[in-house]
């Protein structure tokens, strides 16, 4: 139950957004820029370190819509899976990995991010650009994971609506709602 009068049937986020549209245009802005804009890093790259973020954060809203974008983009959601449980044995890229290193910390708190995981980084080849953006993803979560749930936002069950969010920001990135309507209870099937 949510903490505020929230409009009603919008899970998550969406229903922060709804509330109060002019912080949630910058937000979303920011998010597209991050995740969705062109970048050496890949959408499904970047979307995967959202997702590692909201894992940590314990904000299965975000965790299960950024999984689903990045499953999307990756075509494979067991690597989303595994890279939530031990990344360090997810089929990415040794780049990635230290990027997901920086990413926990920053995660837990920035100040931790040390010279020798930049350095571990720029060795498997991130550029500073990545390292930059990384940080940014990290930071940024924490923000939206913390916005969720410090509102108490509703989070609906249907994995299924999951994957057409994710099918959704994949495609069409984040500066519209990828849910347009309010979710209500199905009506009962009458025979």
């Amino acid at each position: 139950m949510p903490h505020i009068k929230l409009p009603e049937g919008l899970p998550g986020i969406s229903a922060g957004f709804a509330y109060r549209p002019e912080t949630a245009k910058p937000m979303r802005q920011l998010a597209h820029i991050l995740l969705h804009e062109p970048s050496s890093l890949t959408p499904g790259e970047r979307e995967l370190i959202a997702t590692y973020v909201s894992s940590r954060n314990e904000t299965e809203f975000c965790r299960l819509s950024h999984g689903a974008a990045a499953a999307s983009h990756l075509g494979d959601a067991a690597i989303v899976k595994q890279v939530t449980t031990d990344f360090t044995q997810a089929p990415i890229s040794a780049k990635l990995k230290s990027l997901l290193v920086i990413a926990g910390k920053v995660q837990q708190d920035g100040k931790t991010v040390t010279e020798a995981d930049v350095a571990a980084a720029r060795k498997q080849g991130a550029t500073d650009l990545e390292i930059h953006d990384t940080v940014l993803i990290a930071a940024a979560f924490c923000m939206y994971n913390r916005y969720v749930d410090g509102l108490g936002t509703w989070q609906p069950s249907d994995p299924a609506m999951y994957a057409q969010m994710g099918q959704h920001l994949a495609a069409k990135g984040y500066t519209e709602p990828s849910i347009r309507q309010r979710l209500e209870e199905p009506e009962p099937i009458r025979a």
